[in-house]
């Protein structure tokens, strides 16, 4: 049983069926950061209407890398939606990049991206438009308000999988299908 005081870094986000913001409703969210200030993370499960293509061609980078391309961005969550973040592995060396494992990174800079578009490195990426953040103490209390399921992350989930399976695929972490989760939080 995790406590209030459990650090949920590197932790999937499983958005419960009775999540009232639109933002959240049906999400998977990757947690970056998670500290004593608060919490970062990532909506990994919900692409926008933008490939790297459009996103590169729009901030005048060349992409050259193949296979980068069609991969689409993601909204990331509702803060700072005008950035672009970098979850990656390796984890490499960048201007602006907080480790979240030995193996991930979060990158906020520019020169992630000219990397991706001239060599395909970092080999793994998301991109996101926007965070999701929360403040001190906001995501211990919507845990005790049965808004979320957590589950440690699967890097397979994020890099490997297609957005639309990896909501399931955290669940199945769980041994839940989402369809079976009720509306309604039971408390004994």
């Amino acid at each position: 049983m995790d406590t209030p005081t459990a650090n949920f870094t590197h932790h999937f986000l499983i958005a419960m069926p009775n999540m009232a913001d639109p933002h959240f409703a049906r999400t998977l969210t990757y947690i970056a950061e998670h500290n004593d200030q608060g919490a970062l993370g990532l909506i990994i499960n919900r692409p926008i209407d933008m490939t790297l293509a459009s996103l590169f061609e729009r901030i005048e980078l060349p992409l050259d890398a193949p296979g980068f391309a069609g991969q689409p961005v993601y909204f990331g969550g509702p803060v700072q939606t005008d950035r672009g973040f970098v979850l990656h592995r390796p984890i490499g060396e960048w201007h602006s990049t907080l480790k979240v494992t030995d193996e991930v990174g979060l990158t906020s800079s520019r020169d992630v991206l000219q990397a991706i578009g001239a060599g395909g490195e970092p080999k793994d990426v998301l991109v996101t438009l926007g965070y999701a953040g929360w403040a001190a103490g906001q995501l211990e209390q919507e845990l005790l308000d049965n808004a979320w399921l957590t589950v440690p992350a699967d890097l397979p989930i994020i890099f490997e999988l297609p957005p639309e399976e990896r909501l399931a695929a955290a669940m199945q972490k769980l041994g839940v299908d989402f369809t079976n989760l009720s509306e309604v939080a039971g408390h004994a």
